[in-house]
C-alpha cells in the first residue's frame, strides 16, 4: 500500500518518523512531505505561504511521485490539508484518514473553526511581522515524556499564520465522497477538537476509531498508531 503522511501545524514531515519506519518495515511505501514554512523548509516561508500553498505542497508530491491508491493521512492541522487534496485529486485516494484532525466546510479557516478561547490564546502567540504563529509548549500536544518533549522541542518550528486564517476553497463536500476515517485521541482527549468529534461520530458516512495516545499519537504511540492504519488500510 501506499501511504502519504501529512503533518499538522509546528510540525514537519520529521514527526512522522517512527511510523513511517514501522509501515515501510511492512513492505509498504510511505512519503512524509513537510509543507512550506515549516521544518527544513521554514525559510521559504513569506507573506505568501498559506493554506492553499500547503495542498499545492501536497497534490505535487502525489503527482511527481506518480501515486495511486493512496491511504492520504491528515493529523490536525493536516486535516484541511488532505481535504483540499481529495478535492482536487479524488481519482488517486483510496482512503483518507484524519487523525485527531481539523475537518471544516469550504469556506471555513483553521483558526476560524477553534474554540474562541483557542482563537483568542493563539493570535496573541503572532510575531511582529504578522507571519507565525509562536511554538506550543509540548504538553499542548499531549506530549508529556521528558525525552519525548525535548525532541520536539528541537524539531518545532513557528507556523506561517496565513495557513491558519486563510479559508479552505472546496468545490465538493469535505472529503469529497472519498472512504474516511476519523482517528480520535483519548489519553488524553484534546480540548480544541471537542466540538468537531462530537459532530463527526454521529454521522454514518464516517469510520470511527479511538486510540490511547497523545495528540501527537506517531510519537507516544508509534506501534499502535501503525497497526490502526494497517487495520483501516485493509479494510478490517
Amino acid at each position: 500500500m501506499t501511504f502519504v503522511l501529512i503533518h499538522g501545524a509546528w510540525h514537519g514531515g520529521w514527526c512522522w518518523r517512527d511510523v513511517a519506519a514501522r509501515l515501510r518495515a511492512a513492505g509498504h511505501e510511505v512519503y512524509t512531505p513537510t509543507m512550506t514554512g515549516l521544518g527544513e523548509r521554514a525559510h521559504l516561508l513569506d507573506e505568501r505561504t498559506g493554506l492553499s500553498t500547503f495542498i499545492a505542497d501536497a497534490c505535487a508530491v502525489i503527482e511527481c511521485e506518480e501515486l495511486n491508491d493512496i491511504v492520504l493521512v491528515g493529523h490536525s492541522f493536516g486535516g484541511l490539508v488532505i481535504s483540499g487534496v481529495a478535492d482536487r485529486m479524488k481519482e488517486r485516494i483510496a482512503h483518507l484518514v484524519y487523525l485527531d484532525a481539523l475537518v471544516v466546510e469550504n469556506g471555513q479557516s483553521g483558526l476560524g473553526i477553534l474554540p474562541e478561547a483557542v482563537q483568542r490564546e493563539r493570535s496573541r502567540t503572532i510575531d511582529p511581522e504578522g507571519l507565525r504563529m509562536a511554538i506550543p509548549a509540548p504538553d499542548k500536544f499531549g506530549v508529556s515524556d521528558p525525552q519525548q518533549a525535548a525532541w520536539l522541542l528541537r524539531r518545532l518550528t513557528p507556523h506561517p499564520l496565513k495557513a491558519y486564517t486563510e479559508p479552505l476553497a472546496l468545490r465538493h463536500p469535505p472529503g469529497n465522497g472519498l472512504p474516511r476515517t476519523y482517528i480520535a485521541v483519548t489519553d488524553p482527549w484534546y480540548p480544541p477538537l471537542a466540538g468537531i468529534r462530537e459532530r463527526l461520530r454521529a454521522q454514518p458516512d464516517w469510520g470511527w476509531r479511538e486510540i490511547a495516545a497523545g495528540h501527537d499519537a506517531m510519537l507516544t504511540s508509534p506501534q499502535a498508531l501503525t497497526d490502526m492504519l494497517l487495520e483501516i488500510a485493509a479494510g478490517r
